[in-house]
């Protein structure tokens, strides 16, 4: 009888500790595998609180640095983090450990600001890694707010680039002295004398936002993060007892402040990251601004309106949780200063606060950079609608955008007409990875082009204007510049790269409108050889209509199924779209028209039957590969009269109106 006797006895701990993590959620078999930590951790809940026990020393602001690490793309923030990781015995399971995202690890980008923590001589370090895009910056603006240092990358190859410049000026708007780290000093091309060029242009950049005289007096180190080393002085091959990264480490217990935080004070936590989780629900992730938390304590959530503070909803601490590494750690209490999970709320959401009971003021939340373009989300009502997708309805559509809308305050959803959104953001690259999620998770809809949203001063138009960072070999310049004097662009700057001989550097301005769609253009353009790089500058005078930025195009007037014989007649009238066997519909467009007016064709004929020949004989027909788009190049592509059918196992064009004549009568009215 001992053997049934243990396992009830275990049945009913391992009970136990499952409804005291979360009174609410019932114990499901198919959330195991969704949250395999959390429920280890919830079985071995004795383990975990004998591991987390807090001392005194442990609350103490005083060992805390809360540290961003900003920079432009591609410059290393994300290789940097690994390394620190590593440095301070942290297990990396892989390269770019923080990019946790699926889309991240496919496109090799950072898309969402993370915070993980490290201890260094008995110092406990919050690192925060933020995206490098333009389109991301709100992830920037986020967390500027909540650390009191930055390390800022810069390529010493390239320079401080276009978004160099942006996410300097927010860290240096919220007062803090960055750290400046110059990266992939052991790349052949860079000297001791080009590191001293750079600085000066990085210092130039700190006095022209307006730095304090103790931020210009920024400290310097040199770094190979692929390598995994730091350096006060500059060298490409430091001995092999410095191969590490303790100088970084060293630099930020030295040169960034503890928070100036009271344990004292009532709790109160500003929002500034959220996730959901299967097993805990809204997990919320913030900066403890005064006092202490524990696990257990009544909390609610507040939020800033114009009468004053507004109280959202009470309830209590259900877990609180820590990064530690790359995975997260239980813990029973956390003091002010520190960055910390907690769940157990349902309703706060980013920008909002979280305290005791007794607190009726909201702390100030983070105003964001307004966005800049838009595009409208809507029901997909083309004729091959509802084969592929599981989430086909308006209803479905806008509960999934506000819940976007909820987790990324840089985009902002209002209801349209007709079962429509329009959904604000940054770019259409911002854009064009929540289209992707979403059809990863089975919805099918139509989305407009991406529209620029213009400002109103004083009668006059305004619109966004970019900054634009050109680099490009010498015999694509001509080609490059007349592209963009087609987009209103105005040259800057131009001259040659340092240590790259055969290679310019161009410093421009333009509009946004005329940068949509223009990536793919560009890498035609260079044969892949260039890079352009581009951040929101600020609003100006509308600068005119655009010249002539893309043809016309070819439109299908059949439905069925699209044959090899009508294409070999059609390939001469441009660049085809499809291949044959594809479905398509009357308004579908397949191809590009040779000239700047659309075409109307019919792609599914079919070979008459004779007496000398059979219908299927098409095996000699030879087709030029088609251009098939990316949901980024499609969304660059289309023009104000055509929209993207997007389902999860396909990407269309079509034209908006689907009949012929409504086409034509709508095509004499204006545009805009």
């Amino acid at each position: 009888m001992a053997g049934p006797l243990l396992l009830r006895s275990l049945w009913s701990t391992t009970r136990k500790s499952f409804s005291s993590s979360s009174p609410t959620s019932p114990i499901r078999p198919y959330l195991i595998p969704r949250a395999p930590f959390l429920l280890s951790r919830a079985f071995s809940s004795s383990s975990a609180s004998a591991a987390t026990v807090p001392t005194s020393s442990a609350l103490d602001p005083s060992r805390l640095r809360n540290v961003a690490v900003i920079a432009h793309v591609d410059h290393g923030k994300t290789t940097l983090m690994d390394r620190l990781l590593r440095q301070c015995g942290a297990d990396i399971p892989h390269e770019r450990a923080m990019d946790s995202i699926t889309l991240e690890r496919e496109r090799g980008i950072t898309i969402a600001s993370k915070v993980t923590s490290i201890s260094w001589k008995e110092n406990e370090l919050n690192m925060v890694d933020t995206p490098g895009h333009a389109d991301f910056g709100g992830e920037v603006e986020l967390v500027v707010g909540m650390v009191e240092g930055a390390i800022l990358v810069v390529d010493a190859g390239e320079g401080p680039l276009a978004q160099t410049k942006f996410v300097l000026a927010k860290a240096l708007k919220y007062g803090l002295r960055p750290i400046l780290l110059l990266n992939k000093v052991d790349r052949p091309a860079v000297s001791e004398e080009r590191c001293n060029e750079v600085e000066s242009l990085v210092f130039d950049l700190f006095a022209n936002l307006g730095a304090t005289e103790e931020q210009l007096d920024f400290p310097v180190l040199y770094a190979s993060a692929k390598e995994g080393w730091t350096s006060t002085t500059f060298t490409k091959d430091p001995p092999a007892d410095a191969r590490n990264m303790s100088e970084l480490l060293d630099a930020v217990i030295r040169h960034v402040p503890p928070p100036a935080a009271s344990i004292d004070a009532p709790f109160e936590m500003l929002v500034s990251m959220m996730e959901r989780d299967f097993y805990l629900g809204r997990i919320l992730t913030g900066r403890i601004y005064s006092g202490i938390v524990r696990v257990g304590d009544r909390v609610q959530g507040l939020r800033n309106k114009d009468s004053g503070a507004e109280k959202i909803e009470e309830g209590k601490v259900v877990k609180l949780m820590k990064k530690k590494g790359t995975s997260m750690v239980p813990v029973d209490i956390a003091g002010a200063g520190d960055i910390i999970s907690m769940a157990g709320l349902t309703t706060p959401a980013i920008g909002h606060t979280v305290a005791n009971v007794e607190v009726m003021t909201a702390l100030p939340t983070v105003e964001l950079d307004p966005p800049t373009i838009s595009m409208t989300f809507g029901v997909n009502d083309s004729p091959l609608a509802g084969r592929d997708g599981t989430h086909l309805t308006g209803g479905r559509i806008g509960d999934r955008l506000t819940a976007e809308a909820e987790t990324n305050l840089a985009i902002n959803v209002l209801p349209g007409l007709s079962e429509s959104y329009e959904v604000q953001g940054r770019g259409e690259l911002q854009l064009g990875i929540l289209i992707e999620n979403m059809r990863r998770e089975g919805f099918e809809l139509s989305v407009s082009p991406p529209k620029v949203m213009y400002k109103a001063e004083n009668g006059q138009k305004l619109e966004p204007i970019e900054e634009v960072t050109i680099e490009v070999n010498d015999e694509h310049v001509g080609l490059v510049m007349e592209a963009l004097s087609h987009r209103r662009a105005e040259v800057m700057d131009m001259g040659p790269v340092p240590g790259n001989f055969g290679r310019t550097r161009l410093s421009l301005t333009c509009p946004s409108r005329g940068l949509v769609g223009y990536r793919s253009v560009f890498s035609s353009d260079t044969r892949g050889t260039g890079f352009m790089h581009r951040a929101f500058l600020t609003y100006e005078k509308y600068r005119g209509l655009l010249g002539n930025v893309r043809k016309g195009v070819l439109v299908s007037m059949g439905y069925g199924t699209i044959t090899s014989h009508a294409l070999m007649s059609l390939e001469a009238r441009g660049t085809l779209f499809v291949t044959p066997g594809m479905e398509t519909y009357d308004g579908m467009i397949v191809g590009e028209h040779s000239r700047d007016t659309d075409l109307d064709i019919n792609p599914v004929r079919t070979k008459e039957l004779t007496n000398v020949r059979a219908a299927g004989k098409d095996e000699n027909v030879k087709l030029s590969p088609p251009r098939l788009m990316t949901l980024e190049e499609a969304i660059g592509y289309v023009a104000s009269d055509e929209l993207i059918e997007v389902t999860p196992k396909s990407i269309r064009l079509r034209k908006k109106y689907l009949d012929v004549n409504k086409r034509k009568s709508m095509s004499k009215k204006p545009k805009d």
